[in-house]
């Protein structure tokens, strides 16, 4: 054998083991990436759907683990640092308009009465994002708790405490017997069940006049909730006819948002609501903001104008996107106003 043939021998053989070793690294790069990856950094699927399904079965170990998390503090002495706050959360318009759906675990203090008075300054766009933007997390955390809810009356047992608790918080049991019937646990499944996102923004923004009215600033009250115990807000022109009622008051928005799901999810009122919601789940349908919202006609006087009034708020600020949202893994965090 020549030296020039031996050349061209081990020049062959030198390239075909270049080529194995670099086929072999692609394709262990690509299936450590994929295993790796954090799921913030994957293309989102916005299927209202498959976002319903992940609220409501998403890791509920995780949730409770995240939920025990105490949350970090921040204080904000201005509009613009809330606003680069969200922006150093990915939490904005560009992220939205490219299909990011995850909602940072913020929570806030109140609402300061600096808020009341210069909204009416604030472009309007800009006061409505500020508004949904803050409103989603409370709704997304609200949501959460009550798919962990969901999950208990699905699997305990009959004689369970967490299950006889639950049927008494949901008003299916008014004390507490030794154990449950298949029936209570029917009855909790229909009561027990999350709220649409865009639904409960269209009607925060509505019942609290963007989080501007005197009884959201006083008592966190966001939805015009009534309380006949004599410790509501008392409005200032009180109908005597329906009795001694005000607006119920909360210690935190938080705290509203999870006593107006409460009140929808028991008060006789919204008995029509809760069906249509059980029977798009059977039918394995979304639950949508502008279909629950035709059972709301006894939420308000108005009636169907009500209806009408809410619908026009989620189709108009396109909210049945937020139906498709669900919340981050990082820390959450806690906002307080400088100015309160």
């Amino acid at each position: 054998m020549t030296k020039n043939t031996y050349q061209k021998i081990l020049f062959v053989l030198l390239l075909l083991s270049g080529l194995y070793a670099i086929n072999h690294w692609v394709k262990s790069s690509s299936k450590e990436q994929i295993t790796q990856s954090p799921q913030k950094n994957v293309t989102p699927d916005t299927s209202t759907n498959k976002s319903i399904e992940n609220r409501d079965h998403k890791n509920d170990i995780k949730n409770k683990d995240i939920q025990n998390i105490q949350p970090k503090d921040i204080t904000l002495t201005s509009l613009d640092e809330l606003i680069a706050l969200f922006n150093s959360l990915n939490y904005n318009k560009e992220s939205w308009d490219a299909g990011l759906r995850e909602v940072p675990r913020l929570t806030f203090e109140s609402v300061g009465e600096k808020w009341q008075e210069t909204s009416n300054e604030i472009p309007v766009q800009l006061k409505k994002m500020v508004f949904f933007r803050l409103m989603a997390p409370l709704i997304l955390l609200s949501n959460e708790k009550i798919a962990l809810e969901r999950n208990i009356v699905k699997t305990a047992q009959l004689n369970d405490g967490k299950l006889i608790q639950l049927a008494i918080k949901y008003r299916v049991i008014s004390e507490s017997p030794e154990q449950l019937t298949e029936e209570h646990r029917a009855q909790l499944l229909q009561r027990v069940d999350i709220m649409p996102p865009s639904l409960v923004l269209a009607q925060a923004a509505e019942e609290s006049g963007w989080a501007t009215s005197r009884f959201t600033v006083e008592g966190n009250a966001f939805f015009g909730q009534w309380d006949f115990s004599g410790n509501g807000m008392i409005p200032k022109q009180q109908r005597k006819e329906l009795g001694n009622y005000g607006l119920a008051r909360f210690d935190t928005p938080q705290a509203s948002v999870e006593g107006y799901m409460l009140n929808i999810n028991t008060n006789a009122a919204y008995l029509s609501l809760r069906e249509m919601r059980q029977g798009l789940r059977k039918d394995k349908k979304p639950i949508t903001g502008l279909e629950l919202a035709t059972t709301l006609d006894k939420y308000s006087e108005r009636g169907q104008a009500y209806i009408d009034g809410i619908q026009g708020i989620i189709r108009f600020n396109k909210l049945d996107q937020v139906d498709a949202a669900y919340l981050g893994d990082d820390t959450p965090l806690h906002l307080i106003s400088a100015n309160q």
